[in-house]
């Protein structure tokens, strides 16, 4: 559903609530005192939480249909819910086709939320547009690896190194050389390979601590002057604050991720922004709390 842009802002709002990347095994180990079946659904509350609390968008804001049920949940050719995930890509695109705009900000959902803004940016801006994938993981997995989550192939796709159906779908792909991930401190062993494999600059937690330097200075070496910036909240040191779905101690601060975001902002035009893996832990408590409460 769309409601009428301001003539005047050019930035469109997508609202993504997608589920079904997050791998169930996974989701289990990772929430284990929530039921299975909420948790997974969680990053739908999440998006809608996400949207509550950012300030009214003045432009266009479009709802990616999401289905909560278990239709396309199955795994297949090495992808869980690979059916659900492909048919809600494909629906994503066609709403950014369909709402066209300069800037794209997304709300998640898991991280995979981010392949169809940046892959049409990447066809929009060609060149001169570079991403910068602020996350505790590489999300470099591909369907041959141990995990079957397509959250965790995200960025894989985005360089083009994805399922064959799924990368037909999308308009463009983006080279490893103008993508750099910020944040990286946590990752499987059989995935970590690709980021040197492929070409990937990498950033530590450590590396960005009291300055962003080294980050603008890589963003200035691509000679981009566009950004697109993937946030996954579990970048964020869940020692200070559990956000995502995982708990991820030694990642960067909440200041330090702000200013991060916003050394990039002044340095450079951001052009897209998504937010990824939020889980609102205590808003599902609440739900657990309410379900069935009489006149409810």
């Amino acid at each position: 559903m769309t409601r009428s842009p301001s003539k005047s802002d050019s930035t469109l709002r997508l609202l993504w609530p997608q589920w079904q990347g997050a791998g169930a095994d996974n989701v289990a180990d990772l929430m284990p005192d929530t039921p299975l079946e909420q948790a997974r659904r969680s990053y739908a509350v999440g998006t809608a939480v996400l949207n509550a609390v950012l300030p009214e968008h003045a432009g266009r804001t479009a709802t990616v249909p999401v289905t909560l049920g278990d239709q396309g949940l199955a795994q297949r050719d090495g992808i869980d819910a690979k059916d659900a995930v492909v048919a809600q890509l494909k629906a994503a695109l066609d709403l950014i086709e369909d709402n066209p705009a300069e800037k794209i900000v997304t709300l998640g959902g898991e991280c995979s939320v981010s392949v169809a803004p940046f892959t049409t940016l990447a066809r929009k801006y060609g060149e001169d547009l570079a991403v910068v994938w602020v996350d505790s993981h590489p999300d470099v997995g591909t369907p041959e690896s141990e995990y079957h989550g397509y959250h965790a192939m995200a960025l894989s796709t985005l360089l083009g190194h994805g399922d064959s159906d799924i990368q037909a779908l999308l308009p463009a792909t983006m080279p490893a050389s103008r993508v750099a991930l910020a944040g990286l401190h946590s990752w499987t062993a059989d995935d970590i390979p690709n980021v040197a494999k492929w070409g990937v600059t990498s950033f530590s937690p450590d590396d960005l601590r009291t300055s962003s330097e080294a980050l603008l200075a890589w963003i200035t070496q691509t000679g981009c002057s566009r950004v697109a910036i993937h946030l996954d909240v579990d970048v964020v040191d869940s020692d200070e604050e559990a956000l995502g779905l995982g708990r991820e101690p030694g990642g960067l601060t909440l200041q330090q991720v702000r200013r991060l975001v916003g050394d990039i902002d002044h340095a450079v035009e951001v052009v897209g922004i998504t937010i990824a893996e939020y889980i609102p832990r205590q808003v599902l408590s609440l739900q657990r709390l309410v379900d069935g409460l009489p006149l409810l």
